[in-house]
């Protein structure tokens, strides 16, 4: 099959790619930046150099793919300091050029990268955003198959809490507890993708995607262990003190609120409510393999 993916060589996008092209299809990749078409190429793939803004270029992109495979980025983390951008405004512009674009290039079979917490637009935080975007292409023709991927948690973003640790040594957050919550590896998720591209598309299917499920303080034993601090706690604080955390930090106050309540979200039982009356199996990949990765970068930081 001919494959446009979206996102570069990021944490999915590279896995998905590599197995796709190992698979025997035939992968355009899109990127913004002109230093990864050498990378593409040795991947095996085909470089497509444009953004996600110019509407012209994806829908020149996406002609001839039988499947698309799209998610929004917005240049990394750094982006979250950015005063100036309205993260909600700019995530919408995206996705409405996704929309066209499918529908000018007539590609009928989508995957999306969605996420969890997008059953709703109350009370999940940053999370609305997927929300946004799943109804963006639900206004595709009906004649347009959309799967709309819902991975959980991601374990790249524990990455974060290394600066608490090192500096307090313990993993601070507005959520915490003994309550099991779900994660996800991005090879997992890679995984996932890479086979219901090669599923019958029909109609508009969501699946959500998870690999391990911990509480925060299993996850702190966990993490405190690879790094030879077995003592770690994760240690809870209120919205506010998290909020303020955030905002004093330089983050864009949009974006400082949005991961707050996207944190409360998941201890007040909005953000897995249609998580767990769909829970999918298990991915491969768990915690304590993650664990590898976490000790290298706390070692290097």
């Amino acid at each position: 099959m001919n494959i446009t993916i979206t996102g570069s060589l990021g944490h999915i996008s590279k896995p998905l790619t590599e197995e796709l092209v190992q698979k025997g299809h035939s992968v355009t990749v899109i990127s913004s930046k002109v230093k990864r078409q050498t990378e593409i190429e040795a991947i095996g793939a085909k470089a497509a150099i444009g953004t996600m803004e110019d509407l012209d270029f994806l829908s020149a992109t996406f002609k001839g793919a039988d499947v698309v495979y799209v998610m929004e980025t917005l240049g990394g983390a750094h982006s979250f300091f950015d005063k100036n951008l309205d993260i909600v405004d700019a995530t919408t512009k995206i996705c409405n050029n996704h929309k066209q674009a499918i529908q000018h290039a007539g590609v009928k079979h989508v995957v999306h990268l969605s996420s969890v917490g997008a059953h709703t637009d109350k009370g999940v935080g940053l999370l609305e955003l997927h929300f946004i975007a799943e109804n963006i292409l639900k206004q595709l023709p009906n004649d347009v198959s959309i799967k709309s991927m819902r991975p959980v948690g991601f374990y790249n973003n524990m990455l974060g809490f290394i600066p608490t640790i090192k500096a307090q040594n313990a993993i601070i957050s507005n959520y915490g507890g003994d309550e099991k919550e779900p994660w996800v590896s991005p090879l997992d998720i890679a995984t996932v993708i890479a086979e219901e591209i090669e599923k019958p598309f029909n109609g508009r299917e969501t699946r959500y995607i998870a690999s391990d499920e911990v509480s925060p303080n299993e996850a702190a034993k966990i993490l405190g262990e690879a790094i030879g601090k077995p003592d770690l706690k994760w240690l809870t604080i209120s919205d506010e003190q998290f909020l303020d955390g955030l905002l004093s930090s330089g983050m864009n106050p949009q974006i400082a609120k949005g991961f707050t309540e996207m944190n409360a979200s998941s201890r007040n039982g909005v953000l897995y409510k249609d998580y767990n009356n769909n829970k999918p199996t298990l991915g491969k990949i768990k915690l304590k393999d993650f664990t590898k990765e976490f000790a290298i970068v706390f070692s290097q930081g």
